[in-house]
């Protein structure tokens, strides 16, 4: 017997606020059912019309995002996007949030949010080929911030347990510190898999009949209400049971038998049981369809005693699937997965009727229309505002900053900044290497996966600065894009496709909104120009606590093609005597925003670095036309620390020195840290100079000869003055030793 309170309770006691539904949400349920809900179909409806499953607060600004391009194949709605790149061969790709899970229970947190997206990518009938993850934590030096350490080292530890396990390699990714993180984590995990059009599945729950199957692991009560809980305002005062548990012995079996099964041509739909469990993976299958489900509680596999059909359907246990098949095919499925020794149980059937509807044996025990679980979720028309702080970091004034007089020592302090030092600490711990077809692993400007049997390759990365979006939103979604298409190019790939994960404290906040809608203006504009539609993505909004914060912090994921594996190229320089380039503008790169004034002056102000997206697409081209026609040894993206600290980067990875002129009216801090859009660093052999030079004049594009390579020290002269002049090891002993001395 349930002891759970009656609709009218539920109504009276208005326990409905409790599951995160407001009065007026409430009302509209019982007017669109005609009377009131009762427990379980109250727990449905918070589920399906929170933030997480619903993006009521995102949707209108979603719709802007340009989503269609002659090589999409799947857009956004699914579970992951898919994209053609020739010979039959496509690529579904998608980034998801963890960042509440994470924030109380790190490792778990990060582990499930690494299975969660890998499920989203087989899902679509692809097999995953890599990982990537993008994480924000607080700062980790000193005794005051052992959390931020603790959450830091468990959360790599997540990602690497559940990775490595499964043995998909985890190529690429990046981590940021900033205190503005300290109480809110993000943990953005995204996953890229290989499959032909002929593989393609989707997530669709038709024909009246068929059998509906939950597939994998049993249920258990781990994760109730994990969508609720992710769409909150302080995950820290929910309970760890709201945090599921992974395991990736379990989800290597149930991608094996899930990607036979949909070779088998018998699937009619297939989705992962993911935020909302059983709830959301039946409603959005019938809601696709335009059908019906009847789904009965006691057929569903469970791993513990007394559960209830709120349980059932509420739980997040992970490595759970829900399938449709064809009628008279159930056997396939059951056999397949017998095979795995997993279970495949059937426990319901699609209907006709438009209902979703729950029954123990012949009780029915909940009964929805899938339309108002699905399509009738509220949308808010968020007011916004423009916030005042703008005005005061907008009155920065650069003049009023000094200079440092020791420039080589500023350059030590940089390189050994958490955000920009060396992430060995992390990757490290990352199998990158299974499966054998990582050509460009962790550590360059992007990770690039060879293809077996073609001479073609993926070019993947994550990017994002949430400092710029707090400086200037709009100008900081457009650089979002713009370094995430730029490190693409930087290895030798053409960026074709866009998965973003927009994490964001509460819009219902004005300010917050504005932030969330100009960003997202930005990226739009950026993706238009760059031809990199958004195909899929993932919302993360109530990222603060204790009045904090969180920067605005869109996350791109990015995939491009290398057309030939010969064009792959790297950030590290390769030979003495070769020419260093600057593409692109050389006199635009002022201090404002840059990670430079965040660490050596302690200010975050100023605008967001300048940026032309027309003159950054015009630089890519003329990169990728370079690295496509053999003449590019090198190429490194100019982000965090400017023009010294991309030279260093590539310095330390080739143990190869440079000596480097600059002639300019720019103040030294400026032109040596100084951020702007638009810039590469090219290595060029002296023979292959002259041709470089024409393709970037052929597209409009400026380019500089800082120099040449050779030797074991970094020389940098401006105006005939020395003012880095460094040894190669000294660099790298500092940007490789940080953070590991800071984590122990």
């Amino acid at each position: 017997m349930r002891n759970e309170p009656t609709p009218q309770q539920i109504a009276e006691e208005k326990i409905y606020r409790t599951f995160g539904l407001n009065d007026e949400e409430y009302t509209k349920i019982v007017s669109l059912m005609g009377r009131q809900p009762n427990y379980v179909e109250t727990g449905i409806y918070s589920v399906m019309w929170s933030e997480h499953c619903s993006y009521k607060s995102s949707r209108p600004v979603l719709k802007k995002f340009p989503t269609q391009a002659p090589h999409v194949l799947q857009g956004p709605g699914e579970n992951a996007g898919i994209i053609d790149i020739g010979d039959n061969l496509a690529v579904s790709f998608k980034i998801e949030s963890h960042n509440h899970p994470s924030a109380i229970e790190p490792y778990q947190g990060a582990a499930t949010g690494v299975g969660g997206i890998i499920r989203d990518v087989f899902t679509m009938g692809a097999r995953p080929i890599a990982l990537l993850n993008s994480l924000r934590f607080g700062e980790i030096e000193g005794p005051d911030n052992a959390h931020n350490r603790y959450l830091f080292n468990n959360v790599v530890a997540g990602i690497a347990g559940y990775g490595n396990c499964i043995g998909i390699p985890t190529v690429g990714g990046e981590v940021v510190f900033d205190d503005r993180y300290k109480y809110n984590p993000l943990v953005n995990a995204m996953c890229v898999g290989l499959l032909t059009h002929d593989e393609i599945a989707t997530g669709t729950a038709s024909g009246v009949g068929n059998p509906v199957l939950a597939v994998g692991a049993r249920t258990g009560r781990d994760g109730i209400h994990g969508a609720t809980f992710a769409s909150t305002e302080d995950p820290h005062s929910k309970e760890r049971s709201a945090v599921q548990v992974g395991d990736p012995f379990m989800e290597k079996l149930l991608l094996e038998a899930c990607l036979e099964l949909i070779a088998s041509g018998a699937v009619v739909g297939i989705q992962d049981m993911g935020a909302a469990g059983l709830t959301s993976s039946s409603a959005e299958m019938a809601s696709r369809a335009g059908s019906g489900l009847e789904l009965d509680m006691l057929k569903v596999p469970r791993r513990e005693e007394g559960m209830t059909p709120y349980e059932l359907m509420l739980s997040e246990s992970q490595e759970r699937m829900l399938v449709v098949m064809e009628m008279g095919k159930e056997h396939i499925a059951e056999e397949i997965f017998q095979k795995w020794n997993l279970e495949a149980t059937v426990i319901g059937r699609v209907t006709d009727d438009g209902m979703l509807r729950l029954k123990e044996g012949d009780e029915v025990v909940a009964e929805m229309i899938v339309t108002t679980l699905v399509d009738d979720a509220p949308v808010y028309h968020r007011p916004s505002a423009r916030p005042s702080y703008l005005d005061q970091t907008l009155e920065f004034d650069p003049a009023s900053i000094t200079a440092p007089a020791d420039l080589n020592a500023t350059l030590h302090t940089l390189l050994r900044t958490p955000t920009i030092a060396s992430k060995e600490y992390v990757y490290q711990q990352y199998d990158s290497m299974v499966r054998t077809s990582t050509a460009v692993r962790p550590g360059s400007d992007a990770a690039v996966v060879t293809i077996r049997g073609t001479r073609k390759a993926l070019a993947m990365c994550t990017d994002g600065n949430g400092r710029y979006v707090y400086l200037n939103p709009r100008r900081g979604g457009q650089h979002a894009i713009a370094e995430a298409a730029r490190n693409v190019v930087c290895s030798g790939g053409k960026p074709l496709a866009v998965t973003d994960c927009l994490n964001y404290s509460s819009p219902e906040k004005p300010e917050i909104f504005y932030q969330f809608e100009e960003s997202c203006a930005g990226m739009s504009e950026a993706c238009v120009v760059l031809a990199t539609p958004v195909i899929s993505g993932n919302v993360s909004l109530y990222n603060q606590s204790n009045d904090l914060d969180i920067y605005p912090t869109p996350i791109i994921g990015m995939v491009g093609l290398v057309e030939d594996v010969d064009h792959i190229t790297t950030q590290t320089f390769k030979s003495a005597g070769n020419h260093v380039l600057l593409v692109g503008p050389s006199d635009t790169a002022g201090i404002s925003g840059s990670e430079y004034l965040r660490v050596v002056h302690g200010l975050t102000a100023g605008d967001a670095p300048a940026l032309d997206l027309h003159v950054e697409k015009a630089v890519q081209t003329a990169v990728l036309t370079a690295i496509q026609s053999g003449y590019v040894r090198a190429a490194h993206d100019l982000a965090e620390g400017g023009l010294a600290v991309a030279v260093a980067e590539s310095a330390i990875g080739g143990k190869l020195g440079a000596q480097l002129e600059l002639n300019t009216n720019q103040r030294l801090d400026e032109v040596l840290f100084g951020e702007a859009g638009s810039r590469i660093l090219v290595e060029v052999a002296p023979e292959a100079l002259a041709a470089v030079e024409a393709i970037f004049a052929k597209e409009g594009v400026s380019s500089t000869v800082l120099g040449t390579l050779g030797g074991d020290a970094l020389e940098i002269r401006v105006n005939g003055e020395t003012v880095i002049s460094e040894k190669v090891a000294e660099l790298e002993s500092t940007w490789r030793g940080a953070i590991p001395c800071l984590m122990n």
